[in-house]
């Protein structure tokens, strides 16, 4: 048999035998991940499906009864009930709507800056990363106290000093207009650093040959980062950009240390709705009906999102 021969196939028969001989070494290796899914994912979203078709409360001595999607007929449609609902939902979107595209810029902005060969990058990138690191309810106390509105404040401290005294002190929590501002610029502040990272991984993949011959076209640094930087970070942004989608409408520990969902609700999410509904007025039924449907809707969220991502991200 010459060289130039393509190799034989293997029978059907082989080629089975083969698959089952893998199939056990890999169901072992992706036993742990669907345990945890299934523990941890799962099981709670079954309970609380559950538990949302029921009349829960903390604070009766009942057992639970039955109570259809009456729950959720009252969270979407009865006029007592929907208008808490709908009003934390919309201040999640436009959380949503203002940290995923400013901080990935932002990100993407500190990659390019520090994805430089020189000395003390590395204490750099250590710098901005974090307050990755720290705890979210200690980042929102200290800035808590940043925001204070006595002269005690740091941030109106300093603008006092700076206007010369023009600027008096500001409660920027306890304005309607501000408070969901003051929380979108700390939650962009503390979450900034862990996209930089993840950018950051992705300039390094691509191959710096592109940029020699870049160079060699005569090719400005604005013409490189449009044509070579952002289609080499296709992927790397899409995954960014859907991880900070799922991590914003997450948002509730700052609403609970800064704002307690005030002023007006202002701030109030349905996180932050969940939560004092089950702990607050005990309504564990109620509180799992908001936590179901918040989940359908960041599920639809992602789905439409990944889907047309999908269609502007093509793989020669």
């Amino acid at each position: 048999m010459s060289t130039s021969d393509p190799a034989p196939l293997l029978s059907p028969r082989k080629a089975a035998r083969g698959l089952r001989r893998d199939t056990l070494p890999a169901m072992t290796m992706a036993a742990p991940a669907a345990l945890g899914l299934l523990a941890f994912v799962v099981v709670p979203f079954g309970l609380a499906v559950w538990l949302s078709l029921h009349n829960v409360r903390l604070d009766s001595p009942t057992p639970p009864g039955w109570f259809g999607v009456e729950q959720y007929r009252r969270i979407l449609f009865d006029p007592n009930f929907r208008g808490e609902f709908y009003r934390g939902l919309l201040n999640n979107l436009v959380f949503a709507a203002v940290v995923v595209p400013v901080q990935t810029a932002l990100a993407l902005a500190l990659a390019v800056l520090l994805n430089r060969p020189l000395r003390g990058m590395a204490f750099f990138r250590t710098f901005f990363f974090m307050p990755v690191v720290f705890p979210m309810a200690l980042v929102a106390v200290v800035w808590k106290l940043i925001y204070a509105r006595d002269d005690l404040g740091m941030l109106n401290a300093f603008l006092d000093t700076a206007s010369f005294g023009l600027l008096g002190p500001y409660d920027w929590l306890g304005n309607e207009s501000t408070a969901l501002l003051s929380i979108i610029i700390m939650s962009i502040w503390q979450g900034v650093g862990l996209q930089m990272v993840i950018i950051l991984a992705g300039l390094q993949g691509i191959p710096g040959d592109l940029y020699e011959a870049a160079a060699l076209d005569r090719a400005g640094r604005w013409r490189q980062f449009v044509h070579i930087t952002l289609p080499g970070l296709r992927n790397t942004l899409i995954f960014v950009v859907m991880v900070t989608t799922i991590l914003s409408f997450r948002l509730f520990d700052q609403v609970y240390v800064m704002t307690q969902g005030g002023p007006q609700e202002a701030t109030t999410t349905v996180m932050y709705q969940a939560v004092t509904t089950a702990f607050d007025a005990n309504n564990v039924g109620r509180a799992s009906a908001i936590t179901v449907l918040f989940f359908v809707i960041v599920l639809v969220v992602t789905l439409v999102q990944r889907r047309l991502l999908r269609e502007e991200r093509e793989v020669a």
